[in-house]
């Protein structure tokens, strides 16, 4: 009789543990992203390069098509906003290299290297506040630690290369960097625009993105990755610089509707080189 309690209670432990294992938030699992490997590029040669131009583009997360980048706000099972998956592999696995952005923020060519110290303090920064003391009425002074967080990002900022290849016969497009952008306020609290927090190398960011998937709203089954979302070009944006003799950006001559329209000029003028060397 102890015997048949014995084995009883056996199987009992071993189907409760398989039924634990088998416990699956899904209907499959999804391994396509997972294991996704990155597409290398094309080797290209400076002889076939017959035009090339640098261009210097804004994300906006807050317009929709977006949305992708900006959420989940909080982490979820499967799946993080484009700035945890860099805050991860910065700070948890150490797989990307953040280059400072300078003094003036104004250096993305990716010359000064981040200390591990140095990116610590980016994401947790101290703030002094003065407290008043309950019991004795006095006001004490107390240090938190902040951490940069997922909702301050609401734009990226992106330095690609248009150039034609005259082996495709085609204009090409490459990202080389891009950066988080945090907004930034006077002494006064009003909002006075966007700094880079830091940049990042695009080819290394490629064999971390190309691993987290983003949210597809068509169809939940055919999730991509960052990687294909910025490769793509499954996003919005506009340009806020081209590559000039003064090196400076469209805001620092044109202003509202006329930088809109200066942006809009500099899109037309890449898209009217390829289509100018056919015939129709």
């Amino acid at each position: 009789m102890k015997r048949a309690i014995v084995l009883l209670g056996f199987f009992a432990f071993l189907s409760s543990s398989s039924y634990s294992q088998t416990i699956l938030d899904g209907a499959y699992i999804k391994e396509h992203v997972r294991t996704k490997k990155v597409v290398p590029y094309p080797p290209i040669r400076e002889a076939d390069v017959l035009w090339s131009k640098r261009i210097w583009r804004t994300i906006d997360l807050k317009e929709k098509i977006n949305f992708s980048f900006y959420y989940p706000i909080e982490p979820i099972k499967g799946r993080l906003s484009l700035f945890d998956v860099i805050k991860q592999s910065l700070l948890v696995d150490g797989s990307l290299t953040a280059y400072s952005p300078g003094p003036a923020f104004q250096d993305d060519e990716f010359t000064t290297p981040l200390s591990p110290e140095e990116i610590k303090t980016i994401f947790i920064r101290k703030d002094t506040s003065m407290v008043e003391d309950i019991d004795t009425g006095e006001f004490i002074e107390v240090v938190q630690d902040i951490e940069l967080g997922s909702t301050e990002i609401t734009q990226y900022r992106i330095k690609e290369i248009w150039y034609f290849d005259k082996q495709t016969s085609s204009i090409q497009v490459r990202i080389i960097g891009i950066a988080p952008m945090k907004e930034y306020y006077s002494e006064e609290g009003l909002m006075l625009g966007y700094q880079p927090v830091f940049w990042l190398y695009y080819p290394e960011c490629r064999y971390v993105f190309v691993n987290y998937e983003s949210f597809n709203p068509k169809n939940d089954a055919q999730r991509i990755s960052f990687d294909d979302l910025l490769s793509k070009r499954i996003f919005n944006s506009y340009i806020i610089k081209e590559e000039n003799v003064y090196d400076r950006m469209i805001g620092a001559y044109a202003q509202g509707v006329d930088a809109l329209l200066e942006s809009e000029r500099i899109k037309k003028e890449i898209f009217n080189w390829e289509h100018d060397l056919w015939s129709y």
